[in-house]
């Protein structure tokens, strides 16, 4: 599926299939008007498409295109539960995991490559509070996660 699709979406992005949870959850909860996503890695079809730690494995390149990847599937989850990202009012906050070797500190660099593709999606709608925090391990061996919160 292509962003594109909808109407206010004037860019090309390819969305993945929507993600399919690997434990007890759900990929999206909606509580008013706000939409909760649940954390997703750089998959697609399932299946990690890299992995490995920044600053170790992964350069900080490499992590923005994972960051981008994963963002992409936070959409595609949204997009399956609202019917079209046109609904989205805003992207209200992005929190990014970075699975980061020691001294590694380019955590905010790395989570910027999820942080272009909402903006690049959606325009000043896309820009949003955000976190990016280094952490020991992902599941999976993941190298990043990203969740957001958007409001309809």
């Amino acid at each position: 599926m292509n962003i594109q699709e909808d109407p206010i979406h004037a860019v090309e992005l390819e969305l993945p299939s929507p993600p399919v949870p690997v434990a007890n959850y759900v990929p999206v909860r909606q509580v008013g008007n706000l939409v909760f996503t649940s954390g997703q890695t750089p998959t697609r079809d399932g299946i990690l498409t890299v992995s490995g730690k920044l600053g170790r494995e992964l350069t900080v390149e490499e992590g923005q295109q994972a960051s981008a990847t994963a963002a992409l599937n936070c959409l595609s989850a949204l997009r399956q539960h609202l019917g079209s990202l046109d609904r989205i009012v805003s992207v209200v906050s992005l929190t990014g995991y970075v699975a980061s070797a020691e001294g590694f500190a380019d955590q905010p660099a790395v989570i910027n490559g999820a942080s272009l593709i909402l903006e690049r999606a959606f325009g000043d709608k896309g820009r949003h509070a955000r976190a990016a925090v280094g952490v020991a391990e992902l599941p999976g061996q993941a190298p990043v996660e990203i969740s957001l919160i958007v409001e309809v």
